[in-house]
């Protein structure tokens, strides 16, 4: 099969061609980013990973729909990983989030309805919940409570319109951490990795008690390989492992790292939860394996090239 990921030149989106051209059914892997986040790990740390006679890279914007018509043709899959992503504790400029979320996604979907794709996956996110104390599963109904989450709603409205035409899966993925020679560390848990290798102390928003599901980015990519092989229906479907409280998440970086510091930002401000249930609707079809948080911060930590001591 012939597969177009874009966003693939980042985060999650390098460890998922990376995996692609490794597979013996997959024929051709098309890369579509606009590297807007300057980060180019996948043309150098994968090069000698990746099976480069498989892979090209093709500089675009979601909004470019002549270019989206050109580089579809011929491609069975897409996975469409692209969009702007929300920092860390900030809601702002609804702008740039309405025009690459929503509307690249509409863009996307234009073309896609023009073309001989045949299954079309969708990486969403659970901020379109809102908040929750409870654990909430494929039937709660959205809420953002954010530019962001409003943005991955309704692009999601968007990618669910093909269901008559093509196999369109929207997976809402829950907070992404993990190891990838392409990472970020905007997000929580890779940051206090970051912060507490380099620096032995993190900072933390608000009194710490706020919850949030997590999931492994091995555990993202496993899950768009198999929603990519497997005969799933298409809908709606959550992708989150743990819920974990971030004081819990200290609590684990005070054993790897023992004479860690911690300091609190806003101490007195109790953040919003978001809990997801782990019992997606997914387990009909497949499951992940079981995994602690210890032993994959162990690994990530693993993976840095030194050490500072302290």
């Amino acid at each position: 099969m012939n597969v177009l990921v874009t966003g693939g030149a980042g985060y999650i989106g390098s460890e998922l061609v990376y995996q692609l051209s490794k597979q013996d059914d997959v024929k051709k892997v098309v890369v579509y980013d606009n590297l807007s986040r300057d980060n180019f790990n996948l043309f150098s740390s994968h090069s000698n990973k990746i099976n480069n006679s498989k892979v090209s890279f093709e500089h675009g914007e979601l909004l470019d729909s002549r270019k989206l018509q050109k580089v579809l043709k011929n491609i069975d899959v897409v996975f469409h990983l692209a969009g702007k992503v929300a920092p860390a504790y900030a809601d702002i400029d609804s702008h740039i989030f309405e025009q690459v979320n929503h509307w690249g996604t509409a863009e996307l979907v234009y073309a896609v309805e023009n073309s001989k794709v045949k299954k079309f996956i969708h990486l969403s996110s659970t901020a379109v919940y809102g908040a929750s104390k409870s654990p909430l599963t494929e039937e709660a109904i959205p809420n953002p409570r954010s530019f962001y989450g409003t943005s991955k709603l309704r692009a999601e409205e968007h990618v669910l319109r093909l269901g008559p035409k093509l196999n369109s899966i929207v997976l809402r993925c829950g907070n992404v951490y993990g190891f990838s020679p392409a990472i970020g560390f905007e997000t929580v848990i890779n940051k206090f990795m970051f912060d507490a290798h380099f620096k032995n102390r993190i900072s933390i928003h608000g009194n710490g008690n706020q919850a949030r599901g997590f999931i492994h980015i091995n555990k993202v990519v496993q899950t768009l390989l198999k929603t990519a092989s497997l005969d799933i229906p298409s809908g709606t479907y959550n992708l989150s492992d743990k819920n974990i409280e971030i004081l819990d998440i200290v609590d684990v970086l005070k054993e790897i790292y023992p004479s860690l510091e911690f300091i609190f930002i806003n101490q007195h401000l109790s953040m919003r939860d978001l809990r997801i249930s782990s019992e997606s609707k997914l387990k009909q079809y497949f499951t992940l394996e079981d995994s602690s948080l210890k032993d994959e911060l162990l690994d990530f930590k693993s993976k840095f090239s030194f050490t500072t001591i302290f």
